[in-house]
């Protein structure tokens, strides 16, 4: 298997995505296209798309009370995130004080895929009405996750986030690329699908405390 077809690898059977968690996410634009920006001395400057896309991003922490965001960077063509989902900060609403949920809590979670289908949802929407282009797919119908495992890769992947824009000549995503990005090596690495224990991540249990933004 290439590793063009593990960056692309499709969820994993039988997992349960809706549950506590970190997952780093890549979601392209439509055939790859460069609309939401350029890279300029090694610093990605947003257009009026990209900007949108920033700000559909951060809505899914304001909408979801069980989603934080870490690190995340927007590029030319797609945008590179970390999710945190963690259930213990669903704010219970009901009348006694806004403790936090028990289990019945649990049904309102969504899965990572549609919470990427939200974002992606309004993000569509309101880019399509700028651009008069009513019904017009902007994203690639999928997207790649992919399960943090351990505090260690979770810190590889945020340095490989923040430092994208100085990577673009190499990046996979690059219709222009050079050269291969170990970055991609490194994540093929994982063959064998995370069990429960193996992704409780410190920063699960002490989420970020603000989303962060990289331009």
């Amino acid at each position: 298997m290439t590793i063009l077809k593990n960056r692309r690898s499709i969820r994993i059977p039988g997992y349960d995505y809706s549950q506590s968690g970190a997952y780093f996410v890549t979601i392209c634009v439509n055939k790859r296209q460069g609309l939401l920006g350029n890279i300029v001395n090694n610093q990605i400057l947003l257009n009026p798309f990209g900007k949108i896309a920033e700000t559909s991003w951060q809505w899914l922490s304001q909408a979801y009370d069980y989603v934080e965001l870490d690190e995340w960077v927007i590029m030319p063509n797609h945008l590179h995130g970390i999710i945190f989902i963690s259930p213990d900060n669903i704010i219970s609403t009901d009348c006694r004080g806004g403790s936090r949920t028990a289990p019945t809590g649990e049904s309102r979670i969504k899965p990572l895929g549609r919470l990427i289908g939200a974002f992606k949802t309004i993000t569509t929407k309101q880019i399509n009405f700028a651009r008069k282009t009513r019904g017009a797919p902007f994203w690639q119908r999928n997207f790649y996750e992919h399960v943090i495992r351990d505090d260690l890769s979770l810190n590889r992947i945020r340095e490989y986030v923040v430092t994208n824009p100085l990577q673009w000549d190499l990046d996979r995503e690059n219709p222009q690329a050079q050269g291969r990005d170990e970055f991609d090596n490194w994540l093929a690495n994982f063959k064998k699908p995370p069990t429960r224990a193996s992704t409780a991540v410190g920063a699960v249990r002490e989420p970020p405390q603000k989303a962060q933004s990289r331009k």
